[in-house]
């Protein structure tokens, strides 16, 4: 049997460099790796909605962007959650060091997201007359939303060959497949719409899907884990185990789609169409930034916290480690959308909905302490805890919920933005001393202190906001943005290994009198 991978230490594999790379080093290139990414992606993905929106004009996007939500639901239902425990099964099998094990875990793992895919395609096939007729009112669209179910194949199968490529935390695969597949797939799409106008719509969906699986498929084979045969027994104890932890976070995601659906419903009784609008483009701006920090937590800070998770002072100084990059990262980002909250939103979007400046600052205040509990819930998570991993979810989608309606009736738009930080105050309140009891979990000093500079610089301009007129709280609050921007910056390069900065820049950092280095260890 050929090896799973090769003799090379996984973490050096991965990083191309030799195992005295620190983690933060590793934290910092993933992270820059999946931004980068992801802003390619976004870019890509604009430039194909402008071109579909220029060909089709407002109902060809329309159709398109209503095909596509039928997809991903579809999609979202069909693979069970079985993309992020496929992530975790791989990780851990790779961490093992047994090569048997993670050829016997990736054959399951992509013989289930075949037949899911299967599944999920008959599924939509079937029901195409009933979905085209309650998503359009009329069953003209049968045609296009049978279609679909291709997509829908395409892309459950793909997302098996990308949880492979996470799972082993190649995360420079996943990167370059996360941006070829959107350059391929919009430069197939774009003319499909062109010359069959409408009825290129679902072929063009078809195109993208496709587009995805072939670079995931490439850049799997590149990882040189083989297929194996295996029989029914060894199929249904790798399968059970997930399966078990997909529907765990399949109903996790449920739940927090379950809560936004509710949360914007309660806006609409409450206040209005226009107050939705509003909170959606705050919602939007307010995810934008941390969203890459997130992104890149989940990409490689998760399976390399599985391969370490029976190591209890390894997973405590993992978490700080984690935290305290992402914080760094994260404290430019949300410092700046508080102080130029409606500056952001009349340049995004018209000045008009600047109106929905202070709601974006609470929800700012949210994804920050997003930031600090997703860490600490990863733990749950690469335990294999699915059920308390289901109960910490259901709190918080509960509490959200009940505080929007709440809120949103006593203090109006903010009312929502306001419950989402509080929501997540909560779920802090509760992870903290679960992860606590799990790992002997507890915050070392640099986390700490990074937590109250934030604390303190966002309640300083929390507070601006509502003491002194919009041009002054704006130029503090551009001021103040600037300073903590230059100090996370100089915070991340003392973290930075040397070696891992250009020469070039390195004298200027030394000119400047920053301080580069290993930085010390803790146990956490």
């Amino acid at each position: 049997m050929p090896p799973a991978v090769s003799s090379v230490h996984l973490d050096d594999a991965i990083d191309g460099e030799s195992g005295a790379t620190t983690s933060y080093g590793r934290i910092l290139r993933s992270s820059a790796l999946i931004g980068i990414a992801t802003v390619a992606s976004v870019v890509v993905g604009i430039v194909r909605a402008k071109a579909i929106a220029v060909l089709l004009g407002p109902a060809g996007f329309g159709l398109m962007g209503t095909l596509q939500a039928i997809a991903d639901l579809t999609r979202s239902v069909a693979e069970i959650g079985i993309n992020s425990s496929g992530v975790r099964q791989i990780a851990e099998a790779a961490s093992s060091g047994d090569a048997e094990r993670l050829v016997r875990t990736a054959t399951v793992l992509r013989r289930i997201a075949l037949l899911l895919g299967s599944l999920g395609a008959a599924l939509l096939f079937v029901c195409a007359v009933p979905v085209a007729s309650f998503s359009f009112g009329t069953a003209d669209f049968a045609g296009a939303v049978a279609l679909l179910s291709l997509a829908v194949f395409l892309r459950l199968v793909s997302d098996g060959q990308g949880a492979l490529i996470q799972g082993l935390r190649r995360i420079g695969d996943l990167a370059r497949a996360t941006v070829l597949a959107s350059i391929l797939g919009t430069s197939l799409a774009i003319p499909l719409v062109w010359m069959f106008g409408l009825d290129g719509v679902a072929p063009a969906l078809i195109a993208i899907a496709a587009a995805s699986l072939v670079c995931t498929w490439w850049y799997a084979r590149k990882a040189g884990v083989a297929s194996v045969q295996l029989g029914v027994g060894a199929m249904r104890g790798e399968a059970r185990g997930l399966l078990r932890l997909g529907l765990a976070f399949m109903a996790s995601g449920l739940l927090m789609t379950g809560a936004a659906y509710a949360g914007r419903i309660i806006v609409l009784d409450e206040i209005g169409l226009d107050a939705v609008g509003l909170y959606q483009a705050a919602w939007t701006v307010g995810g934008l930034y941390v969203g890459f920090v997130l992104q890149a937590m989940s990409s490689d800070f998760y399976p390399r916290l599985v391969g370490k998770i029976d190591d209890h002072d390894a997973c405590r100084r993992l978490v700080n480690e984690q935290a305290h990059a992402s914080l760094l990262l994260a404290i430019p980002g949300v410092i700046a959308t508080l102080a130029l909250a409606p500056l952001v939103l009349a340049i995004l979007y018209t000045p008009a909905f600047a109106a929905a400046a202070e709601t974006l600052r609470w929800l700012s205040l949210g994804m920050a302490l997003r930031v600090v509990t997703w860490p600490m819930g990863y733990v749950i998570v690469a335990k294999g805890a699915q059920t308390l991993f289901f109960v910490t979810e259901s709190i918080w989608a509960l509490f959200n919920v009940a505080s929007t309606w709440v809120l949103v009736r006593a203090l109006g738009l903010p009312g929502i933005g306001v419950a989402f930080l509080l929501s997540y105050l909560l779920h802090y309140a509760i992870v903290y001393p679960v992860v606590r009891r799990m790992i002997g979990f507890r915050w070392t000093t640099p986390c700490l202190l990074t937590g109250l500079v934030m604390l303190v610089l966002c309640a300083t301009l929390l507070i601006a906001s509502f003491v002194f007129p919009e041009p002054w709280a704006s130029a503090l609050g551009a001021l103040v943005a600037a300073g903590a921007g230059l100090w996370s910056a100089r915070q991340l390069v003392v973290l930075v290994p040397s070696a891992r900065i250009p020469a070039p820049l390195r004298r200027v950092l030394a000119a400047g009198g920053v301080r580069v280095g290993e930085p010390s260890r803790s146990d956490g």
